[in-house]
C-alpha cells in the first residue's frame, strides 16, 4: 500500500512538471541577455545619436541563453515587418523599443527577436505595442536590417495589456 501512494506522488509531480513545462513565461527583453552580461548592457544604454551622420553599425556584442532553446515565452515589443501580404505580416523583427532598427543603430542581436507567424498578423498592429507568444529558438538570422539572436515561431500576436 505503502509503494502504491509513493507511485502516485512520483506520477502527480510528474504530471505536474510537465504541465507546467507546456505553459509559457511571460518574459521582459533583459530576460534575453545572460547574467553576467546584464550590468555592460546597462553601461552602454547612454548613448547619444546623431541622426544627422553615417548610419551607426549595430553592435554585436553579447550572447544569448542557450537554456531558453524550445522554451514557450510571450514577450512585449514593436513589429518590424518583413515579409507578408498588405493585410498581414508574416515574418518580423520583434525590438524592445519604437524605431529600432530604422531610425537608430540596431540594438544587439541578444536584443532582437526574428518571428514567424504563418497566421499573419494584422498590419494594423505595426505601430503599437504587442504580445508575440510562441516557442523561442537559439538562431542566428541575418536580414538587411540587422542580426538576430533568437528565432520566435509564434502562435499568437495579441494587443499589449498595461
Amino acid at each position: 500500500m505503502r509503494s502504491f501512494y509513493l507511485s502516485f506522488m512520483i506520477i502527480g509531480f510528474a504530471f505536474i512538471n510537465s504541465a507546467s513545462a507546456s505553459t509559457e513565461q511571460n518574459f521582459e527583453w533583459i530576460d534575453l541577455i545572460p547574467l553576467h552580461e546584464r550590468q555592460r548592457f546597462f553601461d552602454g544604454q547612454q548613448m547619444n545619436i546623431d541622426h544627422t551622420g553615417p548610419a551607426l553599425e549595430q553592435n554585436t556584442v553579447g550572447t544569448v541563453r542557450t537554456e531558453l532553446d524550445g522554451q514557450k515565452i510571450t514577450i512585449p515589443g514593436f513589429v518590424i515587418p518583413l515579409e507578408g501580404t498588405e493585410m498581414n505580416v508574416t515574418e518580423f523583427l520583434l525590438v524592445p523599443y519604437f524605431g529600432a532598427c530604422i531610425h537608430v543603430p540596431p540594438p544587439p542581436p541578444n536584443q532582437i527577436i526574428y518571428v514567424k507567424y504563418p497566421a499573419g498578423a494584422p498590419m494594423t498592429k505595426l505601430w503599437d505595442v504587442v504580445y508575440v507568444t510562441g516557442e523561442i529558438e537559439i538562431e542566428t538570422v541575418s536580414t538587411d536590417l540587422a542580426e538576430t539572436g533568437y528565432l520566435l515561431n509564434a502562435v499568437a500576436v495579441t494587443d499589449y495589456q498595461e
